[in-house]
């Protein structure tokens, strides 16, 4: 079963100049392995499109069952000079919660806000 990232995980984001960090954290350890198995930095990179134009890195923090992603030339040369306010972290980190995850069926009894009938 599809389900958007946002009913097995939660995003926080940080910016400083033209990088943006998003941490992607599961609501469950089962999650986890599904996060590193089908979150990788190309596909998180592939799901902004154009809107970063640098490397992504990703960071696995196993023992918070965590995602760490550096994305560089993401915020349009920065904050302070950038007219396209979209591009901002915290608006990068709420588009990823649109990702779409492949989930077993044993698990969708664990989904959060999502009705699971």
């Amino acid at each position: 079963m599809l389900v958007m990232l946002q009913h097995i995980a939660h995003a926080r984001s940080g910016d400083k100049g033209n990088t943006s960090n998003i941490s992607v954290f599961a609501y469950e350890p089962e999650f986890y392995p599904l996060l590193k198995q089908q979150l990788t930095a190309e596909r998180f990179k592939a799901h902004y499109r154009a809107a970063i134009k640098g490397e992504v890195q990703r960071y696995e923090v196993d023992n918070i069952h965590a995602l760490n992603f550096v994305a560089h030339g993401a915020l349009g040369g920065g904050v302070s000079r950038s007219l396209c306010l979209d591009n901002y972290g915290k608006a990068l980190s709420a588009a990823i919660l649109g990702f779409k995850i492949e989930l077993p069926d044993h698990l969708v009894d664990r989904l959060r806000g999502m009705d699971s009938r």
